[in-house]
Parts: C-alpha cells; structure tokens; sequence
C-alpha cells in the first residue's frame, strides 16, 4: 500500500468513526469530541515520548503517579507547557473505557488538571482552555451518565485504533494531517459556516507562498483572523522550520474555533513558545500592537461583515485607519481587516489577503480607502481566483497582496479564473500544485501574459476611479466561435438561388396545369 493510499484508508477510518460514534448527534456539534480526542492521543503520546527521552528501559505509562517528584513536573511543564500523570494518558484511559463507569467525569478532571498544570508558567495562556468545548457532561452526548459513557468509549476505542505508525518516524505528520482532514471535512458539511474557520488546503498553499516569496526568513507570521490556523500552518510546511524565527500569531473571535487553533498548533509539532493565538474581536481589540510588526501576514477574513466602523468616532483616530482618512463602511467590514493587515505589516514584509470581489470597485468609502493604497503605492497584486474554491460559497474571491517595499509604482493584475487554473472535483472546484506553480512564476516575473495577467502603470488606475478589478485590466479571451462572414455570405448566395430556381420551377408546374 502507498503512502497515499494509507493516508486515504487512515482518513475513511476517522470519518467513520465521527460518523457511526455520533449517533443522533449533530455533526458539526459533536466535531469537538472526534478532534478533542485526537488531541488528547496526541499530547499523552508527545509527552510520554517526552518522558522516556529513548530510554528503552522506561515505560511511562506504566509507572506510578507517586514516582513523580515536583523537580520532574517542573522541568516538564518549562519544556512542553503542560504535565500529563501517567494513569491521565490517553492509553490508559482508553484501555479501561468500557468498563470505567465514571468515564465522563473522569475525563473531565483530567482535562483539568492538564490545563491547571501549566497554572503560574509561561505556557499558561495557550494551554488554559484548551478543552473548553470537550463537555463531558452535556446532554448531547446522551440524557444519561450510561450514554454518555457509551460514546465517549466509542470514540477514545475509534481513535486508539487508528494506525498511525510510529511517532518518531511519521507519527506527528499523521496526527497533523489527520486533524486537518477532520476540519476540513466538518467545513465542507457545515454549509455557509465552513468557510469561516478553515481555509482549504490548496488555497492556504498559493497564499502562503505569496506571503512568503523570496524571503530567506521572517521575523514572524501572521494571521489576524486566523480561524483554526490553517493558512498559518501551511507556511510551516512549505518552508523549513529556521525560516520563520520567531514563531507563528494569530488572532480569532469565535472561542471554539480558537481553541480549534491552539489544538492544530501543537498537533503539528508547535511548541507553545513559538506560536502566540489570542481570542478577541481583531479590529476593535486587537492584540499583538507592541509585537508588530510582521514579515508575512496571510488572511481569509470573514467577507462583508458588519462592524461599529463610524459609529465609534475614535477609531478614525486609530493608528490602523487614520492614514486612510476614512472608516470602511459599517454594512462591509472587509477594508478595515485590509487596513489592520497593512499596519501590522513590515517593510520588507508582504500580505496576501483574500477579498471580496465588491470591495475592489464600489464607490463611496471603499473608493477613498482604494485610493490610498493605490497612491502609497502598496498594492503589488490583484489575483481573481476560480469560482467554487471555498467552502460555504460559490463566489470567485480575489486574492489582494500588499507591499511595503515596492521598486516601482506598477500594480500587476491576474486572472487566474479560467479553466487552466482549477480542477472541478466532487462538490467544490480545486488548484493543484501545476495550477498554484503557474501563478507563482507569473507574480514572480510580474511579465504581461495575454489575457491572463498584467502590470499597470499608476497613472491607469487613477483614471479609472481606482478600479481595482482584474477584469477592469486583464481583457478575457474571446472564446466565441469565429464566423467566416465571406463563407457565410457565399453560402446565403448559393442557397437564395436554390430557392429562385425552386420557386421558377414551381410556377412552371402550377402554369402547365393550369393550361
């Protein structure tokens, strides 16, 4: 069996148990438990392995909780940010589920105690809460404490039979992997939803490129409405680890989803010292102002949200809009985020955002933000994206890439919504690595290319209102089919005397019978 085909038997495995353990429970509802509880197998396997430190001689899960000494627990917590006893792990705790009448309340004290060991050290922001949504105790688990016990036993059984091979090896990448299966597939099934917390793979990919192109390293990378952190992620696989020094930021509103991020950080091997999630509205309570700025700044934020915009009369004060002299409208969010990035951004940084494609040619407040960026000479790229590329709408966004450090006052323009730039696959139109290899070296040359990209003068935009959208530069080819007006005309003629000589004949008849 290949290496695909494993990943896809290992992927049909856990979507079977998040389908056949949940019974009547809703499937969006019941995703914290499926991914709580791959977490959970993931950090008791780290911190064992952890623990033994390749001493073969030591079974971790096999010692007793009194062998522990305070000196252990305290280098442990310093190092990997939280402790797990040995009767806590998730061995353990699964070999006995069955028949563990208490399972749910155990759980939960176990979850507990895992975020109160990181209490008063410095990994305590990013490990308390972590398992805020893992209810052990709800009632859609079951009206009783027996049913409740039931399924839960079934998905700790479901996930420790999953094979994911042996952790020093592959293990981590599989339990990453895996992980982002599961969210992706629950956005796929969630409807409109979806989109908001997971941007898919193949878009997270072109983003993070854009974001990262031809810099040796960055300072650190950012995304202020980072979702379940899968845009931040895919920097880290396309990029060797020293390229980005000093870690990953994100910030997130929704709690779930932000505890869904901090869980995917360590389930790819982050360290809680080298990535920074905060929850909180980004545009009204940002986080991270004396830790700006940032070299790579990637986004998908939610589009045309509303917001208190001019109805707070101090943000136009704001360090993040008062360049731009004006608020993005309170109906439409999207240039606020767009402002908040290019503020956050360095000087030999680069941002990559996706956008609505409105926002590029409205008139009123957006215009004037429009012209702001156009005159400051920070827009480097609009890219149009295929349609269908996301989950929970069929829309063609439109990918916005700003600089700080551009060597000319050229905007260039993509179209990368034609047929040669995405693959239609079951529900949902996709780009594979040809189609995501063939932007890249366009944004690279930034060369014209007929109907597909070009580099327009400043002076074009402005004539143009600051019409931003790619159509309004790229013209599309003409796919309607070419007519021969000279064959067509020879052929009308031939036909016309068909008919004359038909008709002559006609009245031949008519007149011989007549006669």
């Amino acid at each position: 069996m290949t290496g695909n085909q494993q990943r896809a038997e290992l992927h049909r495995q856990i979507w079977q148990i998040a389908n056949d353990v949940r019974g009547a429970v809703d499937g969006w509802d019941f995703k914290q438990y499926v991914l709580g509880t791959l977490f959970y197998r993931f950090i008791s396997e780290n911190f064992a392995i952890y623990i033994e430190a390749d001493d073969d001689s030591i079974n971790y899960a096999k010692l007793s909780d009194d062998v522990i000494t305070p000196d252990i627990k305290d280098d442990a917590i310093k190092t990997k940010g939280y402790f797990i006893y040995p009767s806590q792990l998730f061995s353990n705790v699964a070999a006995k589920a069955n028949t563990n009448e208490s399972l749910n309340t155990d759980l939960a004290a176990i979850f507990a105690a895992i975020e109160a060991s990181a209490s008063g050290y410095p990994s305590e922001p990013d490990i308390k809460g972590l398992f805020a949504d893992f209810d052990t105790t709800s009632n859609r688990l079951g009206n009783t404490v027996k049913d409740k016990n039931t399924r839960l036993a079934a998905v700790l059984k479901g996930v420790a039979g999953l094979n994911l091979g042996d952790f020093h090896d592959n293990q981590i990448e599989l339990f990453g992997d895996a992980y982002e299966f599961l969210i992706s597939n629950y956005a796929a099934n969630a409807g409109k939803s979806g989109g908001e917390f997971f941007t898919p793979t193949h878009v997270s990919k072109l983003i993070a490129q854009i974001a990262m192109h031809k810099q040796d390293k960055v300072n650190k990378i950012y995304d202020p409405a980072c979702g379940s952190g899968s845009l931040l992620l895919q920097a880290k696989k396309h990029f060797d680890a020293h390229v980005i020094e000093d870690g990953f930021w994100g910030q997130e509103i929704n709690h779930t989803t932000y505890n869904l991020a901090r869980m995917n950080m360590f389930l790819h091997n982050i360290n809680y010292d080298k990535f920074n999630i905060q929850l909180g509205n980004t545009l009204i309570d940002p986080h991270f102002d004396d830790d700006k700025p940032f070299d790579a700044i990637v986004s998908n934020p939610p589009y045309s949200v509303k917001w208190i915009g001019a109805d707070d009369p101090t943000l136009i004060n704001d360090d993040r809009f008062a360049p731009a002299g004006v608020l993005a409208p309170k109906s439409k969010a999207d240039f606020a985020f767009v402002l908040h990035a290019l503020s956050y951004l360095s000087a030999k940084g680069r941002a990559a955002i996706v956008c609505f494609p409105g926002i590029f040619y409205r008139g009123g407040a957006e215009q004037k933000i429009r012209k702001y960026l156009v005159d400051n000479n920070f827009v480097e790229t609009v890219i149009s994206l295929a349609p269908n590329l996301f989950y929970g709408t069929t829309i063609a966004v439109n990918i916005l890439v700003l600089s700080k450090h551009k060597t000319d006052t050229l905007t260039q323009f993509i179209d990368a919504s034609g047929e040669d730039f995405f693959k239609k696959e079951t529900n949902n139109n996709i780009m594979t690595d040809d189609h995501i290899g063939q932007i890249m070296a366009m944004f690279d040359s930034k060369a014209d290319v007929e109907h597909v990209a070009r580099s327009v003068p400043f002076e074009k935009i402005a004539t143009q209102d600051y019409n931003l959208s790619v159509s309004a530069y790229v013209e599309p080819k003409d796919t309607r089919e070419v007519i021969d007006i000279s064959k067509v005309n020879a052929e009308l003629k031939t036909t016309v005397a068909k008919i004359d000589q038909l008709r002559a004949d006609i009245d031949a008849i008519v007149a011989e019978i007549e006669a």
